[in-house]
């Protein structure tokens, strides 16, 4: 489990092939690291293999490089990273569990003042948990549906979140992943085995 609260941007150093899936290496400046801890790299539960002090390295199965955009990541690029959050931690922004949900294009980037406001394009089964003013997780950010309009929806990006995320690279054109709020998939389900309950007697 995480929050959407990036710690930092790490760089990909190398990226190997093999027809299992594809590694990648990470530089990072955090400490700490251990095998087999869960860690978010741009909004994706993937787990630590490999930690030399200076960069970790994770595995993206054949099912994660179809669900998302890391297999087309190249060394260089840059993405967004999360530990995930201990029992005892604080929950700044709001449950994320890293299971991405679809992957977006960003449609439009405008400054307005000293924020920015981002559009994305909304891909079909999702709407329904895209709510205004509810909870969603762009590239493992925690952030705030600030308008919602047919298959488009916008967030406003503070400065301190542009500058610190992979948002400050992005372009119009470019994938991001997508988790919709866990809570409407719980009372989503609720609903439904409700509704397909016995009746009353």
């Amino acid at each position: 489990m995480f929050t959407g609260i990036v710690e930092e941007t790490g760089e990909v150093r190398a990226v190997e092939e093999s027809a299992d899936g594809r590694r990648l290496r990470i530089d990072t400046s955090m400490q700490g690291f251990t095998r087999g801890q869960s860690i978010s790299i741009s909004g994706a539960c993937l787990t630590v293999e490999d930690y030399d002090g200076g960069s970790f390295e994770v595995f993206l199965a054949s099912e994660t490089v179809d669900r998302t955009y890391l297999g087309e990541l190249d060394p260089g690029d840059r993405v967004n990273v999360e530990r995930a959050l201990p029992a005892d931690g604080r929950l700044d922004g709001h449950f994320v569990q890293g299971h991405v949900d679809g992957t977006a294009q960003i449609t439009t980037i405008r400054q307005i003042d000293e924020d920015w406001r981002f559009g994305f394009s909304l891909p079909p089964g999702l709407a329904s948990y895209v709510v205004e003013k509810g909870s969603i997780s762009i590239d493992g950010i925690s952030l705030t549906v600030a308008a919602l309009a047919g298959d488009e929806f916008e967030a406003a990006i503070i400065p301190e979140t542009y500058d610190l995320t992979t948002l400050s690279t992005k372009s119009v054109g470019d994938p991001v992943h997508l988790e919709v709020d866990v809570v409407a998939k719980y009372v989503e389900s609720l609903v439904e085995g409700y509704d397909s309950g016995p009746g009353e007697p």
